[in-house]
């Protein structure tokens, strides 16, 4: 649903059909899953309970959703089929908010909720609760539901939902950083206790667990995954950067490797033994497999419209990458590289195959590291592509990567050690 869309009551979205992206229909949507925040602020819509032609009920993720019109979801077409288990932090619309008693904030007097509406944040990913429908009077029976006026309000309007401020919970924890960006949380998480950060971690959603984990040290990584169920660790391993997943695979007993691998979907599991072929401090060990791959018919505008991609880093997002097919990585024929300060300068309907940077040299998958450093340096680049023998793009590498491969093996807990020593000099 694009951004600025107007808000759905969640009423609407029971039983709703849900398709993939090739109007083959998936489920049916039996609730929502939010997640509660601390004092009033509004809860997180985290995704929808979604139950498979098989009965099986599982957890579609709001990323996942590209659409809702018309009476039905559309998705990207990429769903976990693990059956959804509700955790310590999570809420069901249907199940645990409709018909409950909550106070009218100005007034004091208890209403019955419901409804509540849901809308997309502008120019974000996330969704909130906005909106409650409420009844006032006395609760109604279970086959007769209490007459009196009903009306609208906002969330800050009633009490009776949100986590209280006090306790020392799991979920009032992450509540209360949960505007924290991966890298701050996961510094919160390196200085918290073992069985705390177990506690936290497991209470945390896949995607966030995997970004948070993407930047702790390698033993907290190590810890915090072999702490997880294994069916939920390759879900994480899943959700994280394909190189990142595949250092910290690579750093495992190989029979545990294995039994995660053989959890992973195919294609996941097949992207991570490919980079987990190569040397760590290679081009091939250091570069992700999911760049943006066009054909070369591709226009312009839809260059642009991959770029705005907001699961995609600032660096993966500063090129394209033109291909013969197929379009996943390995790739057909990689013919060349668009830049997007380039992609900003041409007419729309423009194809990229006609705005080529076709002198820049991809790197060899061998390259190491003082290689790859030269590379970015000598040409001002925040990303490159790497290509094999035959001529195939097999992924990209990000500059990010390649200075956390040269900084100190150590940097990141050195890095987490003086965060420490200021907040106690300023204290």
């Amino acid at each position: 649903m694009a951004a600025g869309a107007p808000r759905i009551f969640v009423s609407h979205l029971q039983g709703v059909a849900v398709f993939d992206p090739a109007g083959d229909q998936v489920g049916r949507v039996r609730d929502l899953v939010v997640m509660l925040r601390v004092g009033q602020r509004p809860p997180r819509l985290l995704g929808l309970v979604v139950e498979l032609a098989t009965r099986r009920r599982i957890f579609l993720p709001m990323t996942r959703v590209t659409a809702i019109q018309s009476g039905q979801i559309i998705t990207t077409g990429v769903l976990n089929v693990r059956r959804f288990e509700q955790r310590p932090t999570e809420r069901l619309v249907f199940g645990e908010l409709l018909d409950r008693r909550v106070t009218l904030t100005e007034t004091g007097e208890e209403v019955t909720v419901l409804d509540l509406s849901v809308h997309q944040l502008p120019a974000r990913r996330e969704w909130e609760i906005d909106r409650v429908f409420v009844r006032k009077g006395r609760k109604g029976s279970a086959f007769r539901r209490a007459k009196g006026e009903a009306l609208t309000v906002e969330w800050t309007a009633v009490t009776g939902f949100s986590l209280e401020e006090q306790g020392q919970g799991a979920e009032n924890l992450l509540a209360t950083f949960e505007q924290l960006r991966p890298a701050d949380l996961a510094n919160v998480l390196h200085h918290l206790s073992p069985k705390r950060r177990a506690e936290v971690a497991a209470a945390l959603d896949d995607d966030r667990l995997a970004d948070v984990l993407e930047e702790l040290p390698e033993d907290d990584q190590i810890e915090i995954l072999g702490k997880l169920k294994e069916e939920r660790a390759a879900d994480v391993l899943e959700a994280m950067d394909p190189d990142d997943a595949a250092d910290l695979l690579g750093e495992l007993p190989t029979d545990d490797q294995e039994r995660l691998l053989s959890l992973m979907q195919p294609g996941d599991a097949a992207d991570m033994r490919r980079l987990m072929s190569y040397e760590d401090r290679t081009a091939g060990g250091l570069m992700t497999t999911e760049p943006i791959v066009l054909r070369p018919d591709a226009t312009v505008a839809d260059a642009l419209a991959r770029v705005r991609n907001r699961d995609l880093s600032p660096a993966l997002a500063a090129q394209v990458y033109v291909c013969r097919p197929p379009d996943d990585t390995p790739t057909g024929k990689y013919l060349g590289t668009v830049h997007f300060q380039r992609l900003l300068r041409e007419p729309p309907p423009s194809l990229v195959s006609s705005i080529l940077d076709s002198d820049l040299q991809p790197l060899d998958p061998e390259a190491d590291l003082p290689a790859i450093a030269g590379f970015f340096a000598t040409y001002d680049m925040v990303a490159a592509p790497v290509v094999d023998e035959a001529g195939a793009l097999l992924g990209a590498v990000t500059v990010d990567d390649v200075l956390d491969h040269m900084l100190p093996e150590d940097w990141r807990e050195t890095e987490f050690h003086l965060d420490e020593e200021v907040a106690t000099d300023g204290s």
